[in-house]
């Protein structure tokens, strides 16, 4: 229920796009211009693949929504150029509190330290980012956004999927080699497709109010358990850019879903949480929805030609902010894997590792995600009994404070992908294994310029080392497959880039950083990285066959 829209009066509006007189034939479909769909597009379009997106709507969603975004997200949305507005309008945090009957039980810090390029967590409403990927794909050429189009009906073929798409005007047909539903938690495709995410449904419910109101107070994650604004339920609070906080408060079991959503009662419990903490000042109230936490996933992503991502794919609790930021990466992965099998360069089969993986992800962020959402919202009465023994104990106990931990989204690793190979040889201890994410790595240009490893990768696969011999020799051999291999301008066909980490090389490591958090200090050691920034393989010694069997697996030819 949106009750006002001064902060989002601006948004662009798009028209819609003009229906195609003919049957088209297109590589890559991709259903929904949320954030997910977007971000898809965008890698897509940074890997050299052209694609078209389908919107019903005209233009970003309206509210605050998903409003947490992740430093994996921020990672990833920097590779394909999305990234700059988001940060100059987002508000960086990394500290939190948590408050049970005017006692504070937890005081946490997200870890943050001079290594990291982007912050830990940043709020910013989900319409912003979206408007933020919107303007990034507009500069692709690649990406044809056709906003006011649905899809209405499908039928896979072996080789495609044909869509049935409704407009305006009327209705055309378009066919797609692949077709990537990233519509929603009621994706039509899904429902099309007949297939039922499974898992578990919360029965607690929260509403979720978004104010515009000048309050006196930091920008941090905020809880309260039992406050006397919101008696036996759980209130949490956001700051967001504009003036706008995001309060999400519990209702009891009692409670009249529809009754609490009327304007009355909603501002009646925000005056009474605003007193309790002494901002109370006159607000906006803006939005006003209602909320269950549902733990659900599909088993798989990949249906023949048809690929699910995002809230299509799995619905996470927005305990720990994980939805969105699953997503992303949901699309992250699939980008650069999606645009060489697109290209021919990589074989199908590299999909299914897609849906192993992300399917994976899923199920760990189920399980973290879990023992949150029993402790914000406790489905019985022996589980609120045993929270708030938990709570009262952390009054004093500094042990019993780690039970009030949020578990705030965090980079997921791929320890059994199909894609890693076995590293060789022994790794200094706390170096990144295949399957881990690349850690941040501050280093300085050959000009002196402080800059990222990630930065250096720009969303591309990339073999890293510090080895100025074994550098040359990759090169030489990726300029050779380069040259025999067809469409040169397709994502990495032969050799990655290599990157160097030396004094002459690519970049400096003046800190020392790299050394310490890569351990490239034996001589031919190095990594290899995929380009959603995932260490396929890394040794000690060099051995071009490995190599070659490693590369092998990033294009779906077999695994370990």
């Amino acid at each position: 229920m949106a009750l006002g829209r001064s902060v989002y009066d601006a948004m662009p509006r798009y028209a819609p796009a003009p229906m195609p007189r003919r049957v088209e034939r297109r590589d890559v479909v991709i259903l929904g211009a949320g954030p997910v769909g977007l971000a898809l597009a965008a890698g897509l379009a940074r890997h050299g693949q052209d694609c078209v997106v389908i919107e019903p709507r005209d233009q970003a969603s309206f509210g605050s929504r998903a409003i947490c975004i992740s430093r994996r997200s921020l990672d990833l949305l920097a590779g394909v150029g999305a990234v700059k507005g988001i940060l100059a309008r987002g508000l960086a945090w990394t500290d939190g509190r948590s408050d049970w009957r005017g006692h504070e039980v937890l005081r946490f810090a997200m870890p943050h330290d001079a290594d990291q390029q982007h912050p830990p967590m940043l709020n910013l409403q989900q319409c912003f980012t979206e408007q933020a990927l919107i303007d990034a794909v507009l500069e692709r050429p690649e990406v044809e956004l056709r906003w006011g189009h649905a899809m209405r009906q499908i039928v896979p073929r072996a080789d495609g999927v044909t869509l049935t798409v409704t407009t305006l005007e009327g209705e055309y047909t378009l066919d797609a080699s692949w077709v990537v539903a990233c519509d929603g938690a009621r994706s039509p495709m899904r429902a099309a497709l007949g297939l039922a995410l499974q898992g578990e449904s919360h029965e607690g419910r929260y509403l979720i109010a978004d104010i515009r109101a000048a309050l006196d107070l930091p920008t941090e994650r905020r809880a309260w358990f039992d406050p006397a604004s919101n008696p036996g339920s759980t209130l949490l609070m956001h700051r967001q850019p504009g003036d706008i906080w995001r309060i999400d408060y519990q209702l009891t079991p009692d409670e009249d879903a529809e009754a609490a959503q009327e304007e009355d009662a909603v501002r009646a419990r925000i005056d009474a949480h605003l007193a309790s903490i002494g901002q109370p000042v006159d607000y906006e109230l803006i939005l006003v929805s209602l909320y269950r936490a549902h733990e659900l996933t599909l088993d798989r992503y990949r249906h023949g030609r048809v690929l699910l991502a995002g809230d299509a794919a799995h619905l996470l609790p927005i305990f720990g902010v994980r939805g969105m930021n699953s997503g992303i990466e949901d699309a992250a992965t699939l980008a650069w894997m999606l645009a060489t099998v697109a290209h021919g360069t990589a074989d199908a089969t590299l999909l299914d590792g897609w849906s192993a993986e992300r399917v994976h992800a899923a199920r760990e962020n189920i399980a973290s995600a879990h023992r949150s959402t029993l402790f914000m919202t406790p489905p019985t009465r022996g589980h609120a009994l045993l929270r708030d023994a938990a709570l009262s104990l952390a009054v004093t106990q500094d042990w019993a404070r780690a039970l009030a931990n949020p578990r705030q989204s965090a980079a997921i690793g791929q320890p059994d992908s199909p894609l890693s190979t076995p590293e060789e040889g022994a790794w200094p201890a706390g170096t990144p294994v295949p399957g881990a994410v690349l850690p941040s790595v501050p280093l300085t240009s050959p000009g002196g310029e402080p800059t990222w490893l990630a930065t250096l990768l720009d969303g591309e696969a990339g073999v890293i080392t510090g080895d100025a011999a074994l550098a040359a020799t990759l090169r030489q051999d990726g300029a050779a497959a380069h040259r025999t291999l067809p469409g040169g301008s397709a994502p990495w066909q032969g050799v990655p880039q290599v990157l160097l980490i030396g004094p002459q090389g690519d970049a400096r490591d003046d800190a020392g950083r790299a050394a310490a958090l890569l351990g490239l200090d034996a001589p031919g050691a190095g990594y290899l990285v995929r380009p959603d920034g995932i260490i396929a393989w890394r040794w000690r010694r060099f051995d071009h066959a490995a190599f070659d069997v490693a590369l092998a697996r990033l294009r779906g030819k077999g695994r370990a």
